[in-house]
């Protein structure tokens, strides 16, 4: 298909596109559900939690970082992380949104 135009859409459907590709492993699932259920910033437990190895554990992180899901503190020899709740409040207007635009009848295939 070759290159993306991103410019063809807006920023809305490329933010949205961005968050769900991201949201597209388990793993980052799993992290981000750890994450809500602490509701605080989680040091190194990640690893222990979910099985995988903290190279792992770090490569999903930092996808979830990257797109601002999610924000790390330095703590000593450890880095932090916790929902950063801003972005989540953003994506989950985009989500909702996209959501709420669907009306059922009974006409479609």
């Amino acid at each position: 298909m070759g290159l993306t135009k991103t410019d063809l859409f807006t920023e809305e459907q490329n933010e949205l596109a961005s968050v769900a590709k991201v949201l597209g492993h388990p793993a980052r699932i799993a992290i981000i559900e750890r994450l809500l259920e602490k509701n605080e910033c989680v040091c190194g437990t990640l690893v222990h939690e979910l099985g995988l190895a903290q190279a792992t554990i770090s490569q999903h992180l930092r996808e979830l970082k990257d797109v601002g899901l999610v924000k790390g503190n330095i703590e000593g020899t450890a880095v932090c992380y916790c929902i950063n709740e801003e972005k989540w409040r953003q994506v989950e207007a985009l989500f909702t949104d996209l959501f709420q635009r669907y009306q059922h009848t009974n006409e479609c295939c």
